[in-house]
């Protein structure tokens, strides 16, 4: 898969995630479900999303000791959603757990990718809630190392951080980007934010988008200008 934008469909049913996507007439744009939508409507919205020609990414950020999460991806691996991810701070053994669970008897299976840290996460909050003492950008390298080591596919991180994660661990190794918003536009609770050509001119592989395009006025049109600054 080549360069994206991913909608964050942060809705809560069914209905008024299919009434959005009805808007889109003749794009199929890619689509993160994450827990608001999953948790209302189940594994369902998974499987109608994807018969509609959608890519999907299951953004569920799974966490729990290795055994639980190795049976909880080996169930999400029949929804056949394109990417599922999981907490890279639940260890280097969870992370391969997932890898096991989430692979298909025919050995295939959706990408994977670990999340770093939230881009809702300040250093203040890493230092005073977390009592993680070392800088914000050498916890996500460490963390993103130790998914490359996992045999995971990519991270989600910051788009300030995805150019430094490839110098790590190679440019086929994935980082998917939350936090972009257009330079005109309002950064909400995100402290770690980038626009869409920022996000591309460092190297970002997908970019994850909501209230940015979900919120437009235009949501099309909003994907459009997403897309082209972003793809070209």
């Amino acid at each position: 898969m080549g360069k994206d934008v991913i909608i964050a469909c942060d809705f809560s049913s069914k209905q008024a995630c299919l009434d959005f996507l009805d808007k889109f007439t003749e794009e199929k744009p890619f689509v993160k479900i994450g827990m608001e939508l999953f948790y209302a409507e189940g594994p369902s919205i998974v499987k109608a999303i994807k018969e509609r020609g959608h890519k999907i990414f299951l953004d569920l950020k799974l966490h729990d000791i290795p055994n639980t999460v190795m049976k909880a991806m080996n169930v999400l691996s029949n929804l056949d959603a394109d990417i599922c991810n999981l907490h890279a701070g639940g260890t280097k053994a969870m992370m391969e757990a997932a890898v096991k669970g989430l692979t298909r008897p025919d050995g295939t299976r959706p990408l994977l990718i670990a999340v770093t840290q939230l881009t809702s996460t300040s250093q203040e909050a890493m230092t005073t809630d977390l009592l993680i003492d070392r800088p914000i950008d050498e916890v996500v390298m460490h963390y993103a190392k130790n998914a490359a080591d996992a045999g995971l596919d990519g991270v989600v991180c910051s788009p300030l951080e995805a150019g430094k994660v490839h110098a790590l661990c190679g440019e086929k190794f994935l980082t998917v980007t939350p936090g972009v918003r257009f330079a005109d536009g309002d950064v909400g609770d995100q402290k770690r934010v980038m626009t869409p050509a920022q996000a591309k001119e460092i190297g970002s592989d997908y970019i994850v988008v909501g209230r940015p395009i979900t919120a437009a006025e235009d949501p099309v049109a909003a994907y459009r200008r997403c897309c082209n600054e972003f793809i070209g």
